[in-house]
């Protein structure tokens, strides 16, 4: 049994938020809710047991369905305080007649104190039903720790191997060795660690296994040791461990100093090997303890460690080690020849449609060992097709396994993570399968969701989501990363197939991804992902139409009519000519991709409406004519991708949008004019203009963004990024002197007018800028000797400037640089001798001072 995320945490966080206190004294219903929240106190306490019991018994099953659909009804309701919240707000900047309409209309405050006290009345009701049932199951009470309820940890590994049962890793083997190998000599210590990181089933412990048992390693070291690790990263266990694999005794009646002792005198001058297998600990303190009672071996020992977390290698091999040997899936014709050996008894070649099958069976285990192992032994002397096609049709988290199957090894490191990380990798199941997933996107995804929690005032949304991604990045659930700095710095990475099935049996029918007209979709199903079905209810939070394939326009007006709580709508590429203006009844949205819709030309008045509104994308919306002049009161939207027809962007109302984060302004190919009030965007961090040809210039103003963090202009052909002071109105603050952007990140690519970097950006960035790209920028011809005063740059890059003939004589005070690339610079490269075919040339002598050591390169092709 997968222990799944559950939402009374998150019901609970809203209920003790200050930002509701207003709101539920004016309805009076601050009462019942107290007496909510201790229902749901209590409830909590017992749902881990009733969660690892309930496997055994469907009535505690249904009854924790029921708890987690009221839960979720629940959020709904409470959420109308946010959007009566927001709601206020607008109303504020409105006119006294519209007050006066709204007062008599259906949102007035009597009509809304009225209608929220019925239903949390009922809410109540409710759960207090709900919690009398739980005295029937004999639940205990259970501390609230994610890392014991329902884990069921490895069985302890040992070392011995056949060589020929590893399939495929010699090149991988021969790596290691290399490692362990290399002497230490310099390092202030005696041993160095060198970890292999990779998913759960890739076969770290049986490479360590192979390396363990090669006769170049029996001869090199003097003491080998292997110790199975797993979850339990005790002090006093792991020496027990330790002492038991060299001697072959069990000294665990012995107190702590003594098995210090024992393993001092053990390890004293001897080079040796330990091997410590599946490492979970992410304590760095823990790690440092252990390490001083093992530093007393010979120069050269080694501690080669196997992990699924990127964060455990870089704590044990931060000193004196690697950062992690990265261990990727194994090619298509190891995995099969592995599967063959699995699954057939008897010679293949008398069943030729069986192979055939088997091919395609392979190629959903993604290059993991385990998983092909898992299936082949599954099909194992079966000669029965449909069996065998079965195996292949079906999601593997749908066929049966045992406790050492690939889904049971892989929900270790799911029941490894907090409670709110459960939460997102359950939600990045409605995605499909081989998904490309973008940093931007995701985040804001689950932050429609309410899944970034923020304890902390000071840091944004997105900067905890970014946390929680590069947390799940480090432990394995995303892979194949790339990163592109294009317009904005993304990331781009997918989830392997095996953790999507992961992600499929812990949100069991509640994301959903509908195929056909035809299937049902079950009464739990909060989260749906199709092309064509009748969405019949009215209680999603979720619709993604298939991600970029067209939709039917009355398919997609049905499904707004009838889905009222919705949060996250995404049409991406969906072919609408019209959206709808029943989205603005929608008031609890809080992410709406309408990408890559070429024919919408306008958008309703309605969409202004939607005040829970974070993320609105209208990227490469190119018939789009102009933007609701109403769009100001979307007061909690965070962040906007903008592609319109619009020659001037002043009477767009984007400068009111006081809670805006990010700015993107693409393909905008008659965009001439930004809008002067920009620094009225206070809390705006990122502002990136892209494909825009016939923008002119930049707003004066923009020199007093000042929470701006990172500029990217890339593709305008005409922009001139010298500022025009004079046009400097008399709404700017003159009087803001000390106000102006601390620049981390500027990315400037194919802007024709730059000459030089103006003074008003450099001013921008002096304690601040961390990371300088220029592109492709043909007329580009010197970096300004100020460049020395930039305190905080750590990487410049400059490629295709052709007039760029020389580099500030003085920029060896640059001591804060680490990185320096110049490419495509042929000036700049006559100084480089010899001019030789294919040219990299090291100044590291002119990059060389006594703070820093830099290794510069220079590239130029010589034809």
């Amino acid at each position: 049994m997968v222990e799944s995320y559950f939402p009374i945490e998150k019901l609970l966080e809203k209920l003790g938020s200050f930002a509701y206190e207003e709101l539920l004294l004016f309805c009076g219903v601050k009462n019942d809710l107290q007496k909510l929240k201790e229902t749901l106190t209590t409830v909590k306490s017992v749902v881990l047991d009733a969660e690892e019991k309930q496997i055994h018994n469907h009535r505690l099953s249904d009854w924790l369905g029921k708890l987690k659909d009221a839960c979720y009804d629940a959020e709904d309701v409470l959420d109308e305080f946010e959007v009566e919240d927001l709601r206020r707000k607008v109303m504020k900047q409105r006119s006294i007649g519209r007050k006066f309409r709204n007062f008599f209309g259906s949102s007035n405050p009597i009509a809304f104190c009225f209608r929220m006290g019925h239903q949390i009345k009922k809410m109540r009701e409710r759960f207090d039903e709900i919690a009398k049932l739980r005295g029937e199951f004999n639940l205990i009470e259970r501390l609230d720790d994610h890392r014991r309820v329902g884990h069921k940890e490895r069985e302890p590994t040992h070392s011995f191997v056949l060589s020929s049962d590893i399939i495929g890793r010699d090149k991988d083997r021969e790596k290691i060795i290399e490692l362990l190998m290399q002497t230490s000599d310099g390092e202030s210590e005696t041993v160095s660690v060198v970890p292999i990181v990779g998913l759960g089933g890739l076969g770290k412990t049986a490479l360590a296994k192979l390396v363990y048992n090669d006769q170049r390693v029996e001869e090199h070291f003097e003491l080998k040791i292997w110790i199975c690790v797993s979850e339990d990263f005790d002090e006093r266990q792991i020496m027990t461990k330790i002492i038991k694999s060299i001697t072959g005794q069990n000294q665990g009646d012995l107190n702590t100093q003594q098995l210090q002792r024992i393993l001092r005198d053990r390890l004293n001058s001897k080079r040796y090997l330990l091997v410590m297998d599946d490492v979970w600990n992410e304590d760095p303190e823990a790690w440092r303890k252990l390490k001083s009672l093992l530093l007393g071996g010979a120069n050269g020992s080694k501690i080669l460690v196997t992990t699924r977390s990127r964060k455990v290698a870089s704590i044990m091999g931060r000193r004196g080690g690697t950062t992690g040997y990265n261990l990727q899936g194994l090619p298509f014709e190891d995995c099969l020849s592995l599967f063959m050996k699995c699954a057939f008894k008897e010679v293949r070649d008398k069943h030729p449609n069986l192979v055939k099958i088997g091919e395609e069976i392979v190629k959903k285990c993604g290059g993991i060992p385990l998983a092909v192992r898992t299936l082949g032994s599954l099909l194992y002397d079966s000669t029965d097709e449909h069996f065998w096609e079965n195996v292949r049709d079906n999601e593997i988290w749908q066929l049966e396994q045992k406790e050492s199957g690939i889904l049971p090894i892989l929900r270790l490191s799911y029941d490894q993570l907090p409670p709110h990380l459960k939460q997102c990798v359950a939600y990045c199941s409605i995605f499909p399968k081989d998904y490309q997933f973008d940093s931007y996107s995701l985040v804001q995804f689950w932050m429609a969701h309410g899944l970034l929690q923020s304890h902390n005032k000071k840091e944004d949304l997105e900067d905890i989501g970014m946390r929680y991604l590069k947390e799940l990045v480090s432990r394995s659930f995303f892979q194949d990363l790339t990163f592109e700095m294009f317009g904005r710095e993304v990331l781009f990475f997918k989830m392997h197939d095996l953790m999507h099935d992961l992600a499929l049996l812990v949100a069991k029918d509640e994301f959903l991804v509908v195929n056909s007209d035809c299937q049902s979709i079950p009464k739990s199903a909060r989260h749906l992902s199709f092309a064509t079905a009748n969405a019949s209810r009215n209680n999603f939070s979720s619709f993604l139409f298939d991600l970029g394939r067209k939709t039917s326009q009355s398919f997609v007006e049905s499904c707004i009519s009838k889905s009222q709580f919705l949060r996250v709508l995404d049409l991406s590429g969906s072919a609408i000519e019209v959206c709808p203006r029943e989205i603005g009844n929608l008031k609890h949205m809080r992410y709406l991709n309408l990408s890559k819709n070429y024919k919408i030309k306008k958008l309703p008045k309605s969409i202004c409406e939607l005040q829970s509104l974070q993320t609105l994308d209208l990227e490469g919306c190119l018939e789009l004519e102009e933007l609701p002049k109403d769009i100001r009161y979307l007061v909690n939207l965070r962040m906007l991708v903008l592609t319109t027809k619009q020659k001037s962007l002043q009477e767009s109302g984007i400068r009111s949008l006081g809670s805006l984060r990010c700015l993107t302004i693409c393909d905008c190919r008659d965009l001439e004019h930004l809008f002067e009030e920009i620094d009225q965007l206070s809390v705006l961090r990122t502002l990136s203009i892209v494909r825009c040809p016939r923008l002119i210039s930049l707003p004066p103003a923009i020199k007093y963004l000042s929470s701006l963090e990172n500029l990217h202009l890339v593709w305008c052909e005409s922009l001139d990024l010298n500022l025009n002071v004079e046009m400097e109105g008399e709404g700017s603050h003159h009087d803001r002197k000390n106000t102006r952007p601390h620049l981390r990140r500027v990315f400037i690519k194919e802007i024709t007018q730059l000459l030089e970097l103006p003074q008003w950006l450099l001013q921008c960035c002096t304690d601040s800028l961390q990371s300088l790209v220029i592109a492709d920028c043909p007329n580009f011809m010197a970096l300004p000797g100020s460049l020395k005063d930039l305190e905080a740059l750590e990487t410049l890059t400059i490629v295709g400037c052709p007039k760029l003939s020389s580099l500030p004589e003085d920029m060896h005070h640059v001591t804060t640089l680490k990185s320096l690339l110049i490419r495509g610079c042929p000036a700049l490269s006559e100084l480089c001798e010899p001019p030789i075919g294919e040219v990299i040339i090291r100044y590291g002598f002119f990059f060389f001072n006594k703070h820093t050591t830099l290794f510069c390169y220079v590239y130029q092709t010589k034809t």
